[in-house]
């Protein structure tokens, strides 16, 4: 995603121009041609509804999308909290923005909607933390990754569709629905120094070589920018809102200067370098500055109001800002596709730094919350370790012909991994109840 230098973003209330998608001679959105609704087996249909708005049914009827109002966001569901996000609502949210995005950029709304819906299919149980320990369960089968498992989510594990030689091929979307997913269109053995992102496992390649044809190599076609930055924006915001209602966020010791400093310091060492210390105070100030911003919090009705304002008027904040700064550089040229890239103003992506490096600072690496962690991390652990000792026996029938395929030992932890990915925050625990936790009596 290309980032501006922009100094000055949109007034709140400014009007921003919006592009004008129209359908082209192919009946396909403007921008968009046949190969992009192309599917990796062809298949034939009728009725009225379009290739990408099948595909946009076929996420949301999936079993994988519906086990995701059981996953960690933040907070796990597990945790007793009614209010807290988990990935299924994170998700809708996501795709609520990326769809507006969408409509202001002039791109295919069901495919960035579909990528958005889609984005955090792969991702296991307890969140980022799970895939932790699941990348090092599997560090000698070619690590894991959310991102990755996604892919392999919609066009392998989730059932839909057979190949005509009989092998599954996931929900076979199209084309521009499954570039649009890839957040990292790389292997593993490419992914940037120190980053661990990638978007595709070993034995995915054929399918991601086929989805990426002629795509420009390493480089995110404009609809996966557009979920990307719709992901931010939705976990900036909306993880900050969660954490201040389980009052793990204070907002009087965030509005206090005393610790000012070491609150940068935090949210700095978080962002890797990614901003000088200097940049992300001048965010934190201007966030600060918004009408909406909280001093206190005591969960009344009016301060409830208040901060779901303030999320709101970051939203408005971000998007708006994004989609000036890449109409007016893209000067008419329409974006779908590889058309042309996303702008976010620099400005803009220090503060979604900020807000998310708060609630790291806050949630994530809090002390509060380590035993929590580790005990996750374990329990995965020791169930993967179980469930490996024990062959096919304890897998899913589906996970269990897949272990019994495998040419090698890497492909059957692949199974392994994947059924234990496929696991809910509450189905991990019962499982590792069931098969670890050794009765008293």
């Amino acid at each position: 995603m290309t980032v501006s230098t922009s100094a000055s973003l949109p007034r709140p209330n400014e009007t921003i121009p919006v592009a004008e998608p129209g359908t082209g001679s192919t009946g396909l959105p403007a921008g968009y041609t046949p190969e992009d609704a192309e599917r990796y087996v062809p298949e034939e249909h009728g009725g009225l509804r379009s290739d990408f708005a099948r595909d946009r049914a076929r996420v949301l009827h999936s079993s994988g999308w519906r086990r995701l109002a059981a996953k960690t966001q933040v907070l796990s569901p597990t945790a007793g909290i009614d209010f807290a996000r988990n990935r299924l609502t994170h998700s809708l949210e996501v795709a609520q923005i990326g769809r507006e995005l969408a409509v202001s950029l002039g791109l295919a709304q069901d495919v960035v909607d579909t990528a958005c819906l889609a984005h955090d299919l792969g991702h296991p149980p307890f969140g980022h933390n799970g895939e932790r320990a699941l990348n090092e369960w599997a560090a000698d089968a070619g690590g894991f990754e959310g991102n990755a498992q996604t892919l392999r989510v919609l066009t392998r594990l989730e059932p839909k569709r057979f190949s005509p030689e009989g092998q599954s091929i996931g929900l076979n979307l199209t084309r521009a629905t499954l570039d649009a997913s890839c957040k990292y269109p790389w292997s593993l053995g490419e992914a940037p120094a120190g980053s661990g992102k990638f978007g595709y496992f070993a034995d995915d390649e054929p399918v991601f070589a086929w989805l990426r044809a002629d795509a420009p190599p390493r480089t995110k076609c404009a609809e996966a920018q557009a979920m990307d930055l719709a992901d931010d924006v939705a976990y900036s915001v909306h993880d900050f809102e969660d954490a201040v209602v389980s009052e793990y966020i204070d907002p009087e010791i965030l509005t206090s200067r005393s610790g000012h400093d070491s609150l940068i310091t935090a949210v700095s060492e978080w962002a890797n370098g990614s901003f000088t210390a200097d940049e992300l105070g001048a965010a934190y100030d201007r966030i600060a500055e918004t009408p909406t911003w909280l001093t206190r919090w005591d969960g009344s009705r009016r301060h409830q109001a208040q901060l779901k304002n303030f999320t709101s008027d970051m939203i408005g904040r971000f998007a708006r800002a994004a989609i000036h700064d890449t109409l007016e550089t893209a000067d008419g040229a329409p974006l779908a596709r590889y058309g042309a890239g996303i702008v976010v103003p620099r400005e803009v992506r220090a503060e979604i730094a900020v807000l998310k490096g708060i609630v790291a600072a806050f949630v994530m690496e809090s002390g509060r919350r380590q035993p929590t962690y580790r005990r996750q991390r374990d329990l995965l652990g020791e169930l993967m370790d179980t469930i490996w000792a024990n062959g096919d026996r304890e897998l899913e029938p589906a996970f269990a012909a897949d272990y019994r395929a495998a040419g090698d030992e890497a492909g059957a932890r692949r199974a392994v991994v994947d059924q234990v990915a496929s696991l809910t925050d509450q189905s991990a625990i019962a499982w590792h109840q069931r098969l670890c936790v050794v009765p008293l009596v």
